[in-house]
């Protein structure tokens, strides 16, 4: 098979394999591209399962990439958000946008993996959402098939995987999109009592700056708070300012433009029927691979 199929194979999957593991767009995106390139140096012709053999690829670089990188995790100023991905207009027949439509990773799902160990992140993925056995993950990661079992395990029981956690809860995208652009209407209105009607009692707004911008120190808790929060700094903002649905990390979310180009991105968690969890993200380093606004 070339490398141009190879690649329109397999992408969509390696991706969201990488991209769940890292929390960033750009170097799930770097990650993937130096698979298919190790591929193109060595030839395919003693593999005997390429789909396995990418995964290994995408799996150690991803393991020693967050392994080199824990320090600068360690000293993130504020709260930490993964990198939105943001479907462009049009996107919505896009094979990598179909594929990632039918994975868990919102927001609230990466966050939750974040709470494992790279190596147990790495095969609680492999078993859960690439459907690998303990045979094939032990290949992939280095550790005897019954180490494997226990680490997914552990994994599943620290995370509390009872139900999907990667789609809001009781809402299809449709009823998720018309709640999301109600919820733009009250902000726009700039009235707190107006943004108080779509958030839960226990609703949690966090926000990543980065150090880069301006940014709660810690998450805010609590639809009153939130609400007055939010409604003082909409009724500062300039006509400059503009708020649109888009599809965040698979799901209905909002694209905060300044001037025409991308400020924030604020994806949702949903629970019965109102937002339970804000993410909002302005750091600029983790908005650089968003296209200009339309």
């Amino acid at each position: 098979m070339r490398t141009e199929q190879l690649y329109s194979l397999y992408k969509p999957l390696l991706f969201s394999l990488a991209y769940r593991m890292l929390g960033s767009v750009m170097d799930a995106e770097d990650v993937v591209q130096e698979a298919f390139l190790t591929v193109f140096k060595s030839g395919s012709g003693h593999v005997q399962n390429m789909r396995a053999y990418l995964c290994k690829i995408v799996t150690n670089r991803c393991l020693e990439l967050l392994r080199s990188t824990k320090k600068q995790r360690e000293v993130y100023i504020g709260t930490w958000l993964p990198e939105p991905l943001v479907a462009a207009a049009g996107d919505e027949t896009d094979p990598m946008q179909s594929y990632l439509q039918k994975e868990s990773v919102s927001t609230a799902y990466l966050l939750l993996l974040q709470q494992l160990s790279y190596v147990e992140r790495a095969v609680f993925l492999l078993r859960e959402a690439m459907q690998y056995d303990y045979e094939e993950i032990a290949d992939i990661v280095g550790k005897s098939s019954a180490n494997c079992r226990q680490i997914f395990h552990r994994a599943k029981r620290s995370l509390s995987v009872n139900d999907d956690p990667g789609h809001s809860e009781g809402l299809d995208s449709r009823q998720t999109a018309g709640l999301v652009e109600q919820f733009i209407t009250a902000l726009t209105s700039g009235s707190a009592a107006q943004i108080m009607k779509f958030l839960s009692a226990d609703a949690v707004l966090f926000t990543d700056g980065g150090g880069k911008v301006q940014a709660l120190a810690q998450p805010l808790h609590g639809h009153v708070r939130i609400s007055h929060g939010v409604a003082g700094l909409i009724n500062r903002w300039p006509e400059s300012f503009a708020c649109r649905i888009a599809m965040v990390n698979g799901v209905p979310g909002i694209v905060i433009d300044k001037d025409g180009e991308r400020w924030a991105v604020l994806s949702f968690k949903i629970k019965d029927g109102l937002i339970d969890n804000l993410y909002f993200v302005a750091n600029p380093d983790k908005l650089m691979h968003l296209p200009t606004g339309e």
